[in-house]
Formats: structure tokens, sequence, C-alpha cells
């Protein structure tokens, strides 16, 4: 079997990076783009550093942020009909996984109309079209949203998270700029750099993980590691590096899966809008003891990219417990918490039952069923 490696067209990275987006658009003679951020960024003034670029350029845009943090069916639906009515021709997407989210559902439906029932878009849907010509400039060091082929709806009727596989999804440009990271706070970044470690370490160990992909994961875990507490502190190389952590995290998972981590996420973001990250951190540590059996040495190299020294004299069991402990204490030092007082025993079965059937779940090097995710579940309870 072939392995395969989906990435942008382009992608610009560093400070001042916004500044390309006005060259990109005339470039491939865009004309009206159709700008996907959501409501506390715009308050923030943060999309307005990429809208200024366009008033600059004289490009016209029209903002749509009716995006919510889980985005929802209703979010998407609307959004297609705002696009329709608004004359663009191609997406910016401004924000954290949310908006791009957003945008990526928004554009595959336009470009694929027969799929306008957004459920149907969930695992695989077999798109025949490239969605709406989309740039992806994120505010959060996590998601990698930016670089995936990979999206998130929350089905609120239903009460879960449903993830979208298509390869048809993916912005054509990134724009990775650090200063559109600068304003978040503590909290978020915290939560968004877990994200992104979940991202490498999860791909890294995936059922689906090859040596490509193996090397994008271990630098990242290498750089975020470095990264992530000066990113929570609001340093510069903090920022930086976390920037550029999270799309490398990107580059692989995104072409290889995740696992039972991001499962269980989904499921408590769905339950109890749990953001994101915070679920994705408390689950990291519990997810890798899970999963330490069936991961070969592959623990020694996190545990050295985690910056623990003298791997190479540790015990298989040793060097497994190094990388699951390095793993908890970033967590701590950022300040995310071990406990999810929000569950309940009586929502154990479906909180369990849901992650199974999660799209992430069958990436996981180890299978995983009701009983032993319920497990799993008790242990942030």
């Amino acid at each position: 079997m072939a392995n395969r490696i989906n990435l942008n067209q382009t992608s610009f990275h560093g400070a001042g990076a916004i500044n390309e987006i006005a060259n990109e658009a005339k470039i491939r003679g865009f004309k009206k783009a159709f700008v996907c951020s959501d409501p506390d960024l715009i308050k923030f003034g943060v999309t307005s550093k990429v809208t200024d670029v366009l008033e600059n350029a004289g490009l016209e845009y029209e903002i749509y942020s009716d995006i919510k943090a889980n985005p929802t069916i209703e979010n998407v639906k609307n959004g297609v009909e705002k696009f329709k009515a608004s004359g663009a021709d191609y997406i910016i997407a401004i924000g954290g996984g949310s908006s791009m989210d957003t945008a990526k559902a928004i554009g595959i439906i336009i470009a694929n109309p027969e799929f306008e029932d957004v459920r149907s878009l969930e695992g695989t849907a077999p798109t025949k079209n490239p969605c709406v010509p989309t740039i992806a400039v994120p505010t959060t060091a996590g998601t990698a949203a930016e670089v995936t082929i990979n999206y998130v709806i929350t089905d609120v009727e239903r009460k879960r998270k449903f993830v979208c596989v298509d390869p048809h999804d993916m912005p054509i440009i990134a724009v990775v700029d650090p200063d559109m990271m600068s304003s978040m706070p503590k909290g978020l970044t915290a939560s968004t750099g877990m994200d992104a470690l979940t991202h490498a370490i999860e791909g890294y160990i995936t059922k689906g993980a090859w040596e490509m992909t193996d090397m994008f994961h271990l630098k990242a875990i290498e750089i975020i590691a470095k990264s992530l507490r000066g990113a929570v502190e609001n340093t510069k190389e903090g920022r930086e590096g976390m920037a550029l952590g999270q799309y490398i995290a990107g580059m692989g998972f995104s072409n290889v899966g995740l696992g039972i981590a991001h499962s269980m996420a989904h499921t408590l973001g769905a339950v109890y809008d749990t953001p994101h990250g915070v679920a994705c951190a408390m689950m990291l540590p519990i997810v890798m003891n899970y999963n330490k059996e069936t991961t070969g040495e592959k623990y020694r190299e996190i545990a050295r990219a985690m910056g623990v020294e003298g791997v190479d004299n540790m015990s298989v069991e040793e060097y497994r417990e190094a990388a699951i402990n390095a793993v908890r204490k970033l967590s701590a030092d950022v300040g995310i918490p071990e406990k999810l007082e929000a569950i309940k025993e009586e929502d154990l079965d479906f909180l369990a039952e849901s992650t199974c059937a999660d799209a992430c779940a069958p990436g996981n090097p180890r299978d995983i069923d009701v009983e032993n995710a319920k497990a799993l579940f008790r242990e942030i309870m």
C-alpha cells in the first residue's frame, strides 16, 4: 500500500507573513473574500489585522462570524447561505480550529452541493471537487487546521462531534504568522499547545505512522516541549516556536490519523462543551499509559524529544514512564487541570460508546472497547 502526503500548495511562516495575503489574492485573480472569523477575534481586533491588509490593497471582503467555539451544523448551514449571497470567490479563515473547520465545511458544500446535508460529510465523504480556494490564517498554536485534511463539526441535536476527513478541504495557502497569536490569553495558549502535543504524540504512535510522518512528529514534540512554557508567558521565542511546532505536527497527523485521546476529547467537547485542548491534555497521559505496551521503543524517542536525559540507559518500563511523566509535568506547568468534575457516572456509557464510534479510534495502537473507555474516563472524574 502506498503512503500518501497532502500539504498546502503554499505556506508562509514568520512575523509579518499576513502581508503576503494580498499578493497571493492578486496573483491568483481572486476578487472578493468571504472572511470566516469568530466574534471574539473580531471584537479584540485580531481579524482586522488581516482585513486591513485587504483594504490597503483595494480588495473586497465580507465577514462571516456566526461561529461557535465548537462549530455546529447550523453555523455551517448559515455560512453556506451567506457565501452564496456574498458574491465571494474565495475564503479567508482567520482563527483557531472553530473558524477553520467552519470554513472548510462551507467551502466543501459550495463546491459539492450534493453534500448540503452537513451530516453527510462525516468520515471520508466521496466529494468530487476541491473546496472553494481557501487561505487559512491561524490565531492559535494548536489545531494545525491550516495544513490538515480534517475538520470537526458538532451535532447539537445528537450531542456528538463528527470528524470529516477529505483531501479536498485542504487550504491552498497557509499563513502562519506568530504575531497573529500574540494576543492569545495564557489559558488558551496552554490548551491549544497541549492539543498540538497530542497531535504529535498520537500521530507518532498511530497504526498508520511511517518514516516521513515520524520525522515530522518527533521534531514537533521537540519544538513544542521547548516552546510551550515560553509561549504561555508570551515570549517571542515561545510564540514563534509554537507557531512552527504545531504546523509541523499537522503535516504529520493529517496524513496518518490520531487515536483515542482525540476520540475522548471530541466526546467531552460534545457533551460538556469542554475546550478541546483541555480535554486532549487531560486524556493524553492516561491514554499513553493505556497504549504503552503496544508502542515498541517509540516512548523512548518521545521521552528524548521531551527533553528527558539518559533515556538510552533506561529500561523499557523506565523510559515509558519517563515519557508519560514528562507530558504530565508540561501539562501541569502550563496550568491544565487533571480532573473534570462535569462527568457523571450515568453519562459513562454514552461517553464510552461515542468514543468507540469516533473516526479517530481505529488509528489507536491498542484497540478500545466500551468497558476500557469507561475506565479511562473514570481517571479524570
